[in-house]
């Protein structure tokens, strides 16, 4: 059984003459513990799919499961225990007023978890933090370590599944690679199950066993890692892509 699965998905924006697609016909399977990765220019859709996804967009039609269940149009509180997402830039994604401790403590009140003192300290040294970082403020933070911080909170909700829309892009080159083992290390040690967008094929490469390649709101190929490493492609995109690329 796969762990999130995407049927004929369709997102729009406006109705009539002003209606807009952002992803049509969008079909995907990930297995449990699998990564999956969403390639494509800006605007393809990818995160898009995303943000359908998590219940952040509500114009869509098609099928959504995760773990077997049907998501519903609204999403159940329940949903958020196993489906978190990491948002592309972790200085907006955070409170400026608030802590790390205050931002993961909450986190933690909302889904109900007790022992919060104990669990804030796991999680930072889960991310690599540890306590020192726990009462500093997000401008205190290097843009790494906000990415570092927004990755425990998603992971506060013990989820099975994280959303990672272009988790590094944000990020200087020679932190993207640091955050990159982190979340495989991550992966890896908790079961978690992956869906990460990005535009840089060599960070997909990294990361994902399998990806799909968008253009223009489509799917337009799907293909394993090896091919993406060997440039190996059938679609005239995914070929231009694989020219294009440098390092994946």
């Amino acid at each position: 059984m796969s762990m999130l699965s995407v049927e004929h998905l369709n997102v729009w924006f406006g109705k009539g003459h002003n209606r807009v697609d952002a992803v049509t016909d969008a079909s995907f399977d990930v297995a449990p513990g699998e990564s999956f990765g969403l390639v494509g220019e800006s605007g393809s859709g990818k995160s898009t799919i995303l943000r359908a996804i998590t219940g952040l967009v509500p114009t869509w039609s098609g099928r959504i499961t995760v773990d077997g269940q049907d998501v519903a149009k609204k999403r159940h509180r329940s949903f958020y225990k196993t489906v978190q997402m990491v948002f592309q830039d972790p200085y907006a994604s955070l409170h400026p007023r608030h802590s790390v401790d205050a931002v993961l403590g909450e986190t933690l009140h909302l889904h109900g978890f007790r022992d919060i003192d104990a669990r804030v300290v796991r999680l930072l040294d889960d991310v690599g933090l540890g306590q020192k970082f726990r009462f500093r403020f997000p401008h205190q933070l290097s843009g790494g370590q906000r990415q570092r911080v927004a990755i425990a909170r998603a992971l506060a909700a013990e989820p099975r599944i994280l959303l990672l829309d272009e988790p590094t892009s944000a990020l200087d080159v020679s932190v993207q690679a640091e955050i990159l083992n982190l979340l495989t290390d991550l992966r890896a040690e908790h079961g978690l199950t992956y869906v990460m967008v990005s535009h840089d094929l060599a960070v997909v490469g990294h990361v994902c066993a399998r990806l799909a390649v968008m253009k223009d709101s489509r799917i337009v190929e799907i293909m394993d890692v090896d091919s993406l490493r060997a440039k190996r492609a059938n679609h005239p995109y995914s070929q231009e892509l694989l020219r294009n690329s440098v390092g994946a």
